[in-house]
């Protein structure tokens, strides 16, 4: 699990035995960033594993991840997703304890808390208030629940309820619904196995039927009762029976019924079948297998695929270390590899799942996950083109096996190209990859007629693309015109990279001219904050429209601009920033511009934070504070990024600025602890300044990035120096070839006060250059 002394890069025999002492998953806090809508999952997954098996809590306002720190229970389930907005998805295939008699199943069960949650990596405890303790495990297709009744009572059940769902209540539409299924019960040696179907729709990605099949054993003598019943009439209990099997689409489910106190049940999981859904749970957690085993191959797996891949020797800051740990952990929790679960095609391809969404992870996770799990990204790599192949386009977003919802551009072209630049290949059909980006740029998606926007589809590809193709800009004829437009050059950049790499030099210039049209929707009259030229909406006329570059209206679907401000988007033309420097009045006032961003202002109406217009909770801010790298001041980069990381971020519950989205928080504060950013679909590196006294990076294959800091502290964070493997060095940033592609070493010095050190050329800016 721990690299032998002899092993570990750079330390002396005691650093070594300290670090064999280590164990990561200690810093590992699974609550981090899970209320005060941070969403994020606690509880018990493999990396990037089918099953999240947690508890569902009714509070009256929507359950994400399915956990809330207050509320009743409703369930416990094996299917949830982590740090995702819109609306619910999953919380299916579940079970809930109860006491005493059972007279409708169907009425109101939720249980209360009678103490907090208890939670460490591969461990879920909940204390009921009806006095049943709940302890999880789980392994990769199948989970473990654990009850323990009290001794005083009469009666000891659990509920299956086949028609149970996390729920919305948030009025769009976006609720899931159960649409039908099937149980069966039959009598094993000692105990009792059920096994069926359900089937359910929508969630955030409005996503239609898809099924899930179960298979479930109870370790203890049993007796049983199936239900039917439907609740269009007041939950209404229509049949509850003795009958051992049971088909329908009204709600449905069984009762067990225990003598013992203390009750065990294994239950597998497939999108396949119940026959496959059995050899699942048969093969994960055979029969017999104890919680405490659980436990340990949950955190087996985690420390050697994920939390080892960043090491460090510096244990003196105790809630860095959680920071750390904690932002790896749940940045790999999905996609879900779902591979040999599809249901909708059979490939040799690898499959995953669950993307949320590239709109949000395209900036800083993609690229974090291709360096610390490069076989997991290739495979994923593999798996969007092999999407495209059967189902026409690259997911934006994916749920059960739907694409859905894109709300900006076709991000997946962001994606493919900052893996192709920096050299994935393996078993990457890179002509289907660069054929499946050309559909996204060229071929109109159905409008799927999404009610917060009925202008084009919200579901795959570029719905404003006839816009975009003919004029070169985006109207307001499409909703979410100006954050459209400055999203679909950069796809088009993405489009070039690839198409340079394959040779393809028409198509090459064709795409690059057009990655520049995000300067026709510059309009250079907007005027705030004492600086003229912002990013604008433009009438179908063809006309400027008059915009606020403080106001984004609602910032939603149907807005000119989605989640952020126009001053925020008039910062993210990354591929063109020399131009982008120009048009805002040159290096003096575009740092200018630059710092009154970070000093105060009116800020988003989705932001919580209403003391700057830098928004930390929405991503197109994330590149915003690295951006004075480009002008030569890497200082003020480190000042800003270490104060957002300082002020927004602690391993608590609400210890994120916003929605996790997936992890892409979580990978904001990773670059900022390794003390790079990445420029996605460019092999360029921004410098910051490292948390630790080293860090060491495993890139797989024997090769190592290693980073040094010597001088650094609390108030001690400014780059005097930096060595590059071995030789000094003047820019602000690095390329892949320097220390990814084969390893290498990152020597800084640092200080109290700013220093000016990166004399050397500035960053690419390669559609101004080329």
């Amino acid at each position: 699990m721990r690299a032998p002394a002899a092993m570990v890069l750079g330390l002396t025999l005691a650093q070594a035995k300290k670090f064999e002492a280590q164990d990561p998953s200690q810093f590992v806090l699974p609550f981090t960033g899970s209320v005060n809508g941070g969403n994020t999952f606690p509880g018990i997954s493999l990396p990037f594993g089918m099953v999240k098996l947690g508890p569902d809590l009714y509070t009256g306002s929507d359950s994400y991840s399915g956990y809330q720190s207050n509320g009743n229970f409703t369930g416990f389930s094996l299917l949830h997703e982590s740090g995702t907005g819109g609306a619910p998805k999953y919380g299916v295939v579940g079970q809930l304890p109860v006491v005493g008699s059972i007279d409708n199943p169907l009425n109101d069960q939720g249980i209360g808390r009678s103490k907090a949650d208890d939670a460490r990596l591969g461990y879920y405890k909940s204390s009921l208030s009806n006095g049943i303790t709940v302890e999880l495990g789980a392994a990769g297709k199948a989970g473990l629940f654990q009850y323990q009744f009290p001794d005083d009572t009469d009666g000891t059940n659990v509920i299956v309820d086949v028609s149970h769902v996390l729920p919305s209540f948030r009025g769009q539409g976006l609720g899931q619904n159960y649409l039908g299924g099937n149980i069966s019960v039959s009598k094993t040696d000692g105990g009792v196995r059920y096994q069926g179907s359900g089937s359910y729709d929508n969630g955030w990605n409005r996503a239609p039927k898809w099924t899930v099949h179960f298979c479930g054993y109870f370790d203890q003598p049993t007796t049983f009762k199936t239900f039917l019943g439907e609740d269009s009439t007041g939950n209404k209990l229509a049949d509850y029976s003795d009958a051992s099997e049971q088909d329908s689409d009204a709600r449905l489910g069984a009762v067990f019924t225990f003598d013992s106190k203390n009750v065990t049940s294994r239950v597998g999981v497939s999108f396949i079948s119940p026959k496959q859904a059995c050899e699942n749970v048969d093969r994960e957690i055979p029969a017999g297998t104890s919680r405490v085993t659980l436990e340990n191959n949950v955190k087996t797996a985690w420390n050697n695929q994920v939390l080892s891949k960043v090491t460090t020797t510096d244990f003196s800051n105790t809630t860095r270390l959680q920071l750390l740990y904690s932002s790896l952990y749940h940045m790999s929790i999905i996609p879900s590899n779902k591979t040999g679960e599809n249901p909708l095609w059979s490939s040799s391809e690898p499959y995953y799942d669950d993307i949320f969404t590239f709109w949000d992870t395209l900036r800083c996770t993609t690229s974090l996950l291709h360096i610390l799990q490069p076989v997991v990204y290739e495979e994923f790599i593999r798996s969007l083109v092999d999407i495209w192949r059967h189902d026409g386009f690259l997911p934006d977003a994916r749920s059960s096996f739907f694409n859905g919802a894109t709300q900006g551009g076709s991000n997946a072209d962001n994606v493919l190209a900052d893996a192709y630049v920096k050299g994935v290949r393996g078993a990457v059909n890179w002509d289907d990859a660069f054929s499946a980006m050309v559909t996204d740029a060229e071929t109109v998606p159905p409008n799927n007629n999404d009610p917060r926007d009925k202008t084009a589809s919200t579901k795959e590809g570029r719905g404003a693309l006839p816009d975009w193709k003919d004029r070169g800009y985006i109207t307001t004829k499409y909703k979410r015109s100006v954050s459209r437009a400055i999203e679909y050059a950069g796809n088009d950049f993405g489009l070039y990279q690839v198409a340079k790499g394959l040779g393809k030099d028409e198509e090459a210039q064709k795409y690059l001219n057009r990655s520049r049209n995000w300067r026709n929707q510059w309009n250079p009259d907007l005027e705030a904050l004492g600086f003229k030229g912002f990013l604008g909406p433009i009438d179908e006329d063809g006309n400027f429209k008059d915009q606020d570059p403080l106001s984004c209206g609602g910032c939603y679907w149907g807005d000119d601009y989605y989640e952020a401000l126009p001053i925020e988007y008039s910062f993210n033309a990354h591929h063109d920033i020399n131009k982008l420097v120009e048009l805002s009045g040159g290096k003096d006032k575009f740092i200018a511009r630059l710092e009154k961003f970070f000093e105060g202002g009116v800020s988003s109406g989705n932001s919580q934070f209403n003391h700057t217009l830098f928004n930390p909770g929405n991503e197109p801010s994330f590149t915003t504070p690295y951006l004075f790298n480009y002008v030569g001041r890497q200082d003020l980069s480190v000042k800003h990024s270490r104060y957002v990381a300082d002020s927004y971020y602690a391993p608590t519950p609400s210890g994120l600025p916003g929605n996790s989205d997936a992890g892409a928080m979580e990978s904001w504060l990773l670059w900022s602890i390794i003390g790079l950013y990445p420029m996605t679909g460019q092999t360029t590196f921004l410098i910051g300044s490292p948390w630790f006294k080293d860090l060491t990076i495993d890139l797989g294959g024997g090769n190592k990035l290693q980073i040094n800091t010597e001088g650094g502290g609390s108030q001690s964070y400014y780059v005097q120096s930096l060595k590059v493997n071995g030789k000094s060095w003047d820019k602000a940033w690095v390329t892949w070839e320097d220390v990814f592609a084969k390893g290498g070493t990152l020597d800084f010095v640092l200080g109290s006060e700013p220093a000016d050190w990166a004399t050397g050329d500035a960053p690419p800016s390669p559609a101004t250059e080329s």
